[in-house]
């Protein structure tokens, strides 16, 4: 059974000051809204989870995902999905072939490869983009194809790294709820890292507020 995500007495430190403490349970298709202000340790935390904290950090407690301890794994062992405010499309490839770099090794050749990338494309109302210059698209079309890269890739938890705030004002609303109910369908727990108020709220689950 899917148990979520889990931190678990989960305590960062750099050269013995305390920057986050937290216990906290993200269930399947529920978000965890983390907020403060730059500097507070929301991007630490995000690390930390991932398995890519530095080595100067003091790290205590547990990261549990699925039921199972993955604190010693590498990043590419957990599985996590992750999308940051800039898309970081690959230049060099079309729309589809990025796409199809977050695909699964055995789903990366052939009709499945082409299947895979022509779904993911209609349902975020894309379809026909495969061949499209990521450098032809909008800020919200590049969104949803980063967001679609990210969960082709079947990760087990979605971490967002303040995704909305390079968005206008007309998108943010738009491209925050895809976000939000795709991983709502997948049954995806979700942490959310930003200092806005309302992309908090918009997650409709518990905020955990850090102190600057």
């Amino acid at each position: 059974m899917n148990q979520g995500l889990r931190l678990e007495g989960l305590r960062i430190s750099r050269a013995g000051r305390l920057m986050v403490a937290l216990d906290a349970h993200v269930a399947p298709g529920e978000v965890l809204a983390v907020m403060g202000p730059s500097g507070s340790g929301k991007s630490t935390l995000l690390a930390v989870v991932i398995g890519s904290a530095p080595p100067d950090l003091e790290v205590l407690g547990r990261v549990r995902l699925a039921g199972h301890d993955v604190s010693g794994l590498p990043p590419q062992a957990r599985r996590m999905g992750i999308l940051f405010q800039d898309q970081l499309l690959f230049p060099h490839l079309s729309v589809g072939g990025n796409l199809a770099f977050g695909l699964p090794p055995d789903l990366r050749r052939g009709t499945a490869r082409r299947e895979a990338v022509e779904s993911a494309l209609s349902e975020v109302g894309l379809a026909g983009f495969a061949v499209r210059d990521p450098a032809t698209l909008s800020g919200g079309q590049r969104a949803r194809v980063a967001l679609m890269r990210t969960l082709l890739s079947q990760p087990r938890v979605l971490l967002l790294d303040e995704p909305f705030s390079g968005l206008d004002a007309a998108l943010r609303g738009q491209i925050r709820e895809l976000v939000f109910s795709l991983a709502r369908e997948r049954r995806l727990p979700v942490l959310l890292v930003t200092h806005d108020e309302g992309d908090a709220r918009a997650a409709a689950g518990e905020i955990i507020r850090l102190a600057p």
